[in-house]
C-alpha cells in the first residue's frame, strides 16, 4: 500500500506557504522603513533631528534587546508553534503600527497624550544611566510615542521573521530550503522598494505634506499581512492532520536547551556575523535616501509635469514589478530562448526604472533599485547553496562587497555631487551591488542554523541569533544619528541662529564618519566570515555542505565528522 502524500511533499502546496509567509513579511518589511524616505520631512514637519530620528528608529529592538522579548518569544514558538506565534506576531505589529501612525496625525498633535509625552520620559533611571534610554530630555513628544509604537511593532516583526524561519524549516527540511529562505527574502526585500516608490507620494499627495498618510498606509498593509498569517494557520494544520503529528510537540523547554546553543562555537560565530552584517545594511536603509538628496544633486520638477505626477509613482511601480518577475523566472525556464528572453526583458525594464528615477530627481526613487538585482541572483544562489553547498564562502563574499560599496558611498559618490548623470550612475550601481551582496546571506546564513543546532530547539536558536542581530539593529541607527549631529556641528548651530532652515538642513549633512563606520563593520564581518570556513574545515559543521540530501552528501557529512 503507498504511503499518503503529505502536504509539503507537493511542490505547489509549499510553495504556497511560502507565498504566504513571504508576503506577510513583504508587508512588515514596507511598515519597518515606512518613514526611512521622508526623514527630511519628518525634520522639516515635526522637527525631528537626526539625533531623534535615529533614536525613535533604534527604538523598534528596544524591548527585544532590553527586556528580552526575542527570548521569550522563542519559547513561545517553541512550545506553541509556528501557526499560533505567526497570527499572534501579526496582530503585535498591526497594534504597534497603529500606535505609530497616531503619533504622526494632527489628531495627536496639542492633545493630552502630547503634553503627557511632552513632560514625561525625559528620565529613565538606570537607564539613562547606562546610555540605553529609548527617550531623552528635549526628544519631540510625537518622536516619543512613535517609538512606543516602533517598539511594539519591532516585537511583533522579529517574532514574525523567526516563525518564518521556523516556518520554512518545517516545510522545506530535506527540499529547496536555501532557495526557500532566499526566494522569501527577495520578496520580502521588494517591499524596500515599495516603501521607497510610495511613501514620499502619500506624504506628498495632493501637494499637501502629512507624513501621517504614509504610515497608514503601512498600517493598512500589515491588515493584509495578518490575515495571510490567518490563512496559513489553517494550511498548517492541515499538514499537521495529514502527517498525524500535533503541532510542534516538542519537550519542555529547559535552559540546558540554551546551554546547548551557547556551547555552539560555529553558533556564536553565525551569530556576529549576523549581527554585523545586519547592523551594516538595516540601519543604513533608514539613512540611505537622506544620505543620496546629501551627496547628490538634484533639481526640482515642474510641478505640472509627467515626473512630478503620481501616475509616473505608478507606472515606475509596475515596471519595477516587471523587472523582478521576468528576474526571477528566468531562472526557473529550461527552455533557454525563454530564459535568455524573460533576461533581456529583465534588463531593459531596469534601465528604464533608471531613468525614470532620474528623470524624477527623487531620492528616493534611486535607492528603490536596492531589492531589484538580489531578486534575480536570490535563486540561483539559493539553488547552489542546496546542491553544492559553500554558504560560508558565500558569507565571505557578501561582506567584501558590503565593504566596497560603504567606502563607495563614502569618498567616491561625493566626489559626483557637480555630475547629475554622474553621480546617479555611480549611486544606481553601488546600490545594486550593495543589495545584491545582501541576497547572499539569506541564502546561506539562515540555513546553515539547523545544521549546528537540534530540531526542537530551531527556535529558540533563531530567537537568540535575532536577539543579538536586534542589539547592533537598535545601536547603529541610534550611533549614526548622533554621529551625524556631532560631525555636522555647522548645521546645528545654523539652524540655532536661524541662518538655515529645517529643509535646507535635512538635505545638508556630511556622511562620510557614519558611512565609513557601517564599512568597519563589514570589515569585523569578513574576519567572522574567514574564521567561520576555519571551523568548520576543521570541525566538521557542514556549512559548505549541500542542503539538498543526497546518498553523496551524506558520504560527504561522514568523511568531513571522521576527518
Amino acid at each position: 500500500m503507498k504511503a499518503p502524500v503529505a502536504l509539503n511533499d507537493k511542490a505547489w502546496a509549499r510553495w504556497t506557504a511560502l507565498g504566504l509567509l513571504a508576503f506577510a513579511m513583504f508587508c512588515s518589511y514596507i511598515f519597518m522603513d515606512i518613514l526611512s524616505p521622508i526623514k527630511d520631512l519628518l525634520q522639516s514637519e515635526k522637527g525631528w533631528d537626526s539625533t531623534a530620528f535615529g533614536t525613535m528608529q533604534g527604538s523598534e529592538t528596544f524591548l527585544n534587546v532590553f527586556i528580552f522579548f526575542l527570548i521569550f518569544a522563542g519559547i513561545i514558538l517553541d512550545k506553541m508553534g509556528v501557526r499560533f506565534t505567526a497570527v499572534f506576531s501579526g496582530a503585535v505589529m498591526l497594534v504597534g503600527a497603529t500606535i505609530n501612525w497616531y503619533a504622526l496625525t494632527d489628531a495627536f498633535a496639542g492633545s493630552s497624550l502630547d503634553v503627557w509625552f511632552t513632560e514625561h520620559l525625559n528620565y529613565i533611571p538606570v537607564f539613562d544611566e547606562l546610555g540605553i534610554s529609548p527617550f531623552y530630555k528635549g526628544m519631540p513628544a510625537s518622536a516619543k510615542f512613535s517609538a512606543v509604537g516602533f517598539m511594539i511593532f519591532g516585537c511583533g516583526v522579529e517574532m514574525a521573521g523567526i516563525t518564518v524561519s521556523r516556518g520554512i524549516v518545517k516545510w522545506f527540511k530535506g527540499r529547496e530550503m536555501a532557495l526557500a529562505m532566499g526566494s522569501e527574502m527577495a520578496l520580502a526585500r521588494l517591499g524596500v522598494a515599495t516603501c521607497m516608490i510610495f511613501s514620499p507620494m502619500f506624504a506628498t499627495l495632493g501637494g499637501v505634506v502629512s507624513v501621517s498618510r504614509s504610515v497608514a498606509f503601512g498600517v493598512v498593509l500589515l491588515m493584509i499581512a495578518l490575515i495571510m498569517f490567518i490563512v496559513y494557520f489553517f494550511m498548517d494544520k492541515k499538514l499537521d492532520a495529514q502527517t498525524g503529528a500535533e503541532e510542534e510537540k516538542d519537550d519542555p523547554f529547559q535552559l540546558r536547551d540554551l546551554g546547548q546553543i551557547l556551547t555552539s562555537s560555529g553558533f556564536w560565530l553565525v551569530a556576529l556575523l549576523c549581527v554585523l552584517y545586519y547592523s551594516a545594511i538595516f540601519p543604513f536603509q533608514k539613512y540611505a535616501v537622506n544620505m543620496l538628496q546629501c551627496n547628490l544633486t538634484f533639481t526640482d520638477v515642474a510641478p505640472d509635469s509627467f515626473w512630478a505626477s503620481d501616475t509616473v509613482v505608478m507606472v515606475q511601480y509596475v515596471i519595477m514589478i516587471v523587472v523582478a518577475a521576468c528576474a526571477f523566472a528566468s531562472n526557473f525556464s529550461r527552455k533557454p530562448a525563454l530564459k535568455w528572453g524573460l533576461m533581456a526583458v529583465a534588463i531593459i525594464s531596469l534601465v528604464a526604472f533608471c531613468v525614470m528615477g532620474y528623470k524624477r530627481q527623487s531620492a528616493s526613487t534611486i535607492f528603490a533599485v536596492f531589492p531589484l538585482l538580489a531578486v534575480g541572483i536570490t535563486p540561483i544562489l539559493g539553488n547552489y547553496v542546496d546542491h553544492k553547498g559553500r554558504a560560508a564562502t558565500m558569507l565571505v563574499l557578501g561582506s567584501l562587497l558590503l565593504i566596497a560599496c560603504h567606502l563607495t558611498f563614502a569618498f567616491i559618490l561625493p566626489q559626483f555631487k557637480d555630475s547629475p548623470v554622474g553621480g546617479v550612475t555611480v549611486a544606481y550601481l553601488t546600490i545594486l551591488v550593495l543589495g545584491a551582496s545582501f541576497s547572499l546571506v539569506p541564502a546561506s546564513l539562515w540555513p546553515s542554523v539547523p545544521k549546528l543546532v537540534d530540531a526542537k530547539i530551531i527556535g529558540s536558536a533563531y530567537a537568540l541569533i535575532f536577539w543579538i542581530q536586534n542589539i547592533g539593529l537598535w545601536l547603529f541607527p541610534l550611533l549614526i544619528g548622533k554621529v551625524l549631529d556631532a560631525t555636522n556641528p555647522d548645521i546645528t548651530q545654523a539652524l540655532a541662529a536661524g541662518t538655515m532652515t529645517p529643509e535646507e538642513a535635512s538635505v545638508s549633512y556630511n556622511y562620510t564618519a557614519p558611512l565609513v563606520m557601517l564599512a568597519s563593520l563589514g570589515v569585523a564581518a569578513l574576519i567572522i566570515g574567514l574564521i567561520l570556513k576555519v571551523i568548520d574545515r576543521r570541525k566538521g559543521l557542514g556549512l559548505e555542505l549541500p542542503n539538498v540530501v543526497t546518498p553523496a552528501t551524506e558520504e560527504a557529512e561522514i568523511l568531513s565528522a571522521e576527518e
